[in-house]
């Protein structure tokens, strides 16, 4: 799907722009690094993604 048809959601814990932003097309999820919109892509279940909240939310990186 071409970007132009995806809404991406950055992190509402970013204050300066440099994280990742998420799209929800149907069945998957979609990241991005926000400094490099351009560039490439991953996909992953939303169930891994739930999975990877999960982890971020009790682990320091």
């Amino acid at each position: 799907m071409p970007d132009d048809e995806l809404t991406w959601h950055l992190s509402s814990y970013t204050d300066s722009g440099a994280c990742v932003e998420v799209a929800r097309p149907a069945g998957e999820v979609l990241v991005r690094d926000s400094k490099r919109r351009t560039g490439p892509r991953i996909s992953i279940t939303p169930g891994s993604f739930a999975d990877l909240v999960d982890w971020a939310k009790t682990h320091q990186v």
